[in-house]
């Protein structure tokens, strides 16, 4: 289905949910006087609070964000959660440290046929994303180019490989370049060396002369490191592998070819400067039955946004979509879900974490250091931009790799006095499941879903403002989330994967 024609569909579900609204009664119940306590008052109120310049943008390590994890803490408190953090408190801390890279003891070297190459950082090497591993990193090596696509890359067995990836740097950078490096990310390599046919002076006139200094989550569990190099250094290597990279460049298809050749290997050296920590905060509803209370229903936001802009004339990028309206609406599914006589069988777990913009660092802590048994935890419910765009439609990503999507659709039939259609993933090119909270819970095998309302023109700007979100459009969306909630809390079987989305999504 074409982006219009899914835009189209959506506008006439939307239309036909608003006239089956008006025909249908209103809930009445204990679970509806539950869900009317979420309303767009509150909704504004929090996002207000959570987006105040006083928070300088929740940055993941910042006195900000530590007064919004407190917030969200205050906030279950008062409806009566059980804390869920650590040794009886509402948070879960991970560690950070903050590092500079070691430009002299740091380098890619290349080798096939006795002939060697060495890329050092401070003439010919850079690094350009992911983690500094422990030691330095060698294995089989593939050579990736050519036209390839996030969809191609999928395809591709990439795992526990060294990736040289090969893009012509004298053309202009597709626009499907970001979504491309991603997926190969997402493959899980040892290391990713992009090779540079930039001009060797200009190339080595853009290299630091001092590595800045940034922060990482030190537990050892980052992403592959991903480093670029200048392909006049490495040239002799890959000549006497007979790599002929004018090739893959001009190639039509993509390329992914194994080249057993060639040994790389990219040793980073790191000094950490500063060691720090930042939160997560975690709230629980107990479960009604006995039995079923022992497992969890997960709500998840990002309570953290990108914090200041240095030297802009309106500095703070307040976050008030992204994500203040999430972590709002954790906060109000909380107080919904306390309510008495209405609590589900299963507990339901409110899950606010930071460092998602650093990389998913809270809830990947949290995926490797679970507060709860992981195996109890039957699903995930992230909320992450809900404030904006189209009043009466939100998408819910990954539907279709779990049968939370059928029960979401028969929530959403049985609602239509939301006036709120959760329809599919309407941007599959950008890899939108891979990048936010769930992706951490999915990875270890805890079907998801992901509320989205897309991205905008204010996205990851000062102009992300309280004032633009919608909360009565919102209100809704977590309406029928709590519903959603309910039904999966009280179900007698656990939601269940579609067998070929696990295997490609789990560990």
């Amino acid at each position: 289905m074409t982006r219009m024609l899914a835009l189209v569909a959506a506008v006439s579900l939307a239309g036909a949910a608003g006239r089956l609204a008006a025909q249908a009664p209103r809930p009445v119940g204990p679970a509806a006087d539950a869900a009317a306590t979420i309303t767009a008052s509150d909704v504004a109120q929090r996002v207000g609070i959570l987006a105040h310049d006083s928070m300088l943008g929740r940055d993941t390590p910042s006195p900000g964000l530590e007064v919004a994890a407190q917030y969200v803490a205050d906030q279950f408190r008062r409806f009566g959660l059980r804390p869920g953090g650590d040794d009886g408190t509402w948070f879960q801390r991970y560690p950070i440290t903050r590092r500079r890279l070691d430009l002299a003891g740091s380098r890619v070297v290349l080798e096939a046929g006795g002939v060697s190459a060495t890329a050092s950082f401070d003439r010919a090497a850079r690094v350009v994303a992911g983690d500094v591993p422990r030691g330095a990193v060698s294995g089989p090596t593939v050579l990736v180019g050519g036209a390839v696509t996030p969809e191609a890359v999928s395809r591709m067995q990439l795992r526990d490989k060294v990736v040289l990836y090969v893009h012509d740097y004298s053309k202009p950078i597709p626009a499907h370049a970001t979504q491309v490096a991603r997926a190969i990310r997402l493959s899980r390599p040892k290391a990713i060396v992009a090779i540079s046919n930039t001009d060797p002076a200009a190339f080595a006139a853009r290299l630091p002369r001092r590595a800045a200094e940034r922060y990482g989550l030190d537990v050892g569990l980052g992403s592959a490191p991903s480093v670029e190099v200048n392909e006049a250094v490495v040239a002799p290597v890959l000549r006497a592998a007979r790599v002929d990279l004018a090739e893959v460049r001009r190639s039509r298809e993509p390329v992914a070819r194994d080249v057993p050749a060639i040994t790389a290997t990219v040793r980073l050296k790191e000094t950490v400067t500063d060691s720090t920590g930042a939160p997560n905060t975690i709230g629980i509803v107990e479960g009604s039955d006995p039995v079923l209370r022992n497992e969890y229903l997960v709500f998840s936001a990002h309570m953290d946004h990108i914090g200041v802009t240095p030297g802009a004339r309106d500095s703070i990028n307040n976050g008030a979509d992204d994500n203040a309206s999430g972590t709002a609406g954790v906060i109000e599914l909380a107080e919904a879900f306390s309510r008495t006589g209405v609590r589900p069988k299963r507990s339901v777990m409110f899950l606010a974490v930071s460092g998602e913009e650093q990389g998913l660092w809270g809830s990947q802590y949290f995926s490797e250091h679970p507060t709860v048994p992981l195996e109890q935890i039957v699903a995930d419910i992230n909320l992450d931009m809900l404030g904006r765009n189209w009043a009466d439609t939100i998408v819910a990503i990954g539907k279709e790799h779990s049968d939370l999507g059928a029960t979401l659709e028969r929530v959403n039939a049985a609602h239509p006095e939301l006036r709120m259609v959760a329809i599919d993933d309407r941007w599959p090119e950008e890899r939108f499941y891979f990048r936010s909270d769930h992706y951490n819970f999915a990875r270890k095998g805890v079907p998801a879903l992901f509320f989205f309302n897309g991205v905008h023109q204010d996205y990851h700007r000062v102009t992300d403002s309280p004032d633009k979100i919608n909360s009565e459009k919102e209100s809704r969306i977590l309406k029928l989330l709590y519903y959603l909630g309910m039904e999966i809390g009280n179900a007698p079987q656990r939601p269940a994967w579609d067998p070929e989305s696990r295997r490609l999504i789990v560990e």
